[in-house]
This record gives C-alpha cells, structure tokens and sequence, in this order.
C-alpha cells in the first residue's frame, strides 16, 4: 500500500476537503476540490460521497457544488461546550448587537489563528459573511489583534511564521515591525481596529476579554460596512464595545488591577 493510500492519507484528505468546502460560501464542485488539494478527481469522488452519505456535506444538484451540511455542527459542540466565556459573553454579545446595530463576536486564538466561538446578527439586510467555527487571519482582524497583542513577541513571530502575513486587501499589514507598532497602540488604547485590512468596504473593532488570572480569554468583536463604522459612529461603538468586554471580563472573575 502507498503513502496517498493508507488509511492516514485518506483521512487527511477528508479533512482537508471538509476545511476548503467550509471556507467558500458557493460551495466547490467535485473539480475544484481536486484542482484546489491536488486530489486525484477519482479518490475526491470516493470520499464526497462518502462525507455526503454521512450528511457532513451536501451537494446541490443544479451546480454540483458542495457546501458544508447541518451535521457537522454536532462536531463543535463537545468542543464549545467547555468554554465557559461563551455563556457569560452571550446576553452581553445581544445587547452590545441591539446597542449598535452591528454584528458581534466572540473570537478565541487557536494554534495561529482566530476563531469565532459565537455570533450575534442584528435585525436588518446587512450580513456578514461570517459564521461560527470561521478561522481568521491575526494579523489582518480586529478579534485577531486584540488576542495577540499581549502574548510575547517570540511566540507572535512563531505563529506568524505558520501561518504567514496574507496580503487580503492594500489596507492589509503585512510586516512584523507594522504590526509590533500596532500591537502597542492597542495595549495602550484598550481595542484594535480593521479598516478594510481583511475586506475592503468593512471595518471592526476588538477589544480583548480576560480570565480570573489576568490572561486573555477571548476578544469581542463589532463588524459592520465603513458606513456603518464610520469617524462618526467610532466613538459611541468603542465606548459600548469596551464596556461590553469588561463586563465578560468580570463575568469571567477578572479584576482589573487598581492604577497608584
């Protein structure tokens, strides 16, 4: 049996197709999937099919594309279930959402990304395509700054190295000096932002939640058009976002230190 064979090669190659359908909201056709992971288009059918007789994938008829089904939210939730923030953030997250008017999120770092563990959408037209489970660039997010600006630098050139400094928009940082000097500012002012660095015509905010122990938990995040977030707005918003993230903080048993 070869390598691309074995029983460990067909997982990875699950895998790895069940991420990449996950990342496209339109979905991947069976010779997308094979062009995109170089597949065989033979083996990509054995397992589609497999993944879709499994419903963690569904394929529409009319394109044959693939997209993401219902059953793979089973997955998360042994995995969400212990995460305490998400209880204490929820009511917080709802009325920071209906407060504003934008769409709220809970992000935590996992490996070198950040990841949406919830999500609240306000009533309206305007949606985000965001989804809970979606993993984020750090480099190019408000959530994603906010959740690396106290680690140490050592650690933040490791994660970068992994993942890399993706050029997702001209707004987009993409050196390690750039993002030392934003990372400073943010610990300084208590929140970062995303001007169009990850979309262009969106911008968001993040500030970070703490533990009992001081360390970051989480960071809350407020995602809207430029319109939406405009010089206007930002100040109303980073006073509801901030006050927001202290309450899951305390929520969470974080005391903020007393200043002498």
């Amino acid at each position: 049996m070869s390598s691309s064979d074995s029983p460990s090669a067909a997982v990875e190659r699950a895998l790895a197709m069940l991420e990449a359908v996950a990342l496209e909201s339109d979905g991947l056709s069976n010779a997308e999937i094979s062009r995109k992971l170089k597949i065989p288009k033979s083996s990509a059918s054995y397992i589609l099919r497999t993944l879709e007789n499994r419903s963690y994938l569904t394929r529409d008829e009319e394109s044959g594309k693939y997209r993401v089904g219902l059953k793979i939210l089973s997955l998360s939730r042994g995995a969400l279930s212990g995460l305490d923030v998400r209880g204490v953030a929820l009511p917080i997250m709802r009325h920071l959402t209906q407060q504003t008017g934008l769409t709220c999120h809970l992000a935590i770092l996992d490996g070198p990304d950040a990841v949406y563990i919830e999500k609240v959408e306000p009533e309206g037209f305007i949606r985000m395509d965001t989804w809970v489970g979606r993993r984020m660039r750090v480099h190019a997010t408000s959530v994603g700054k906010a959740l690396v600006a106290h680690i140490p630098q050592d650690r933040l050139q490791q994660m970068l190295r992994q993942s890399g400094m993706e050029k997702r928009t001209p707004k987009t940082i993409t050196t390690m000096p750039r993002l030392l000097k934003e990372l400073e500012k943010i610990r300084g002012q208590g929140y970062a932002v995303d001007d169009e660095e990850n979309n262009l015509g969106a911008r968001c905010v993040g500030a970070p939640v703490f533990n009992d122990r001081g360390n970051i938990e989480a960071a809350l995040g407020l995602s809207g058009t430029t319109q939406q977030v405009s010089p206007q707005t930002m100040p109303r918003i980073l006073e509801a976002l901030k006050d927001a993230a202290r309450h899951i903080s305390m929520g969470m048993g974080y005391r903020a230190p007393h200043r002498r």
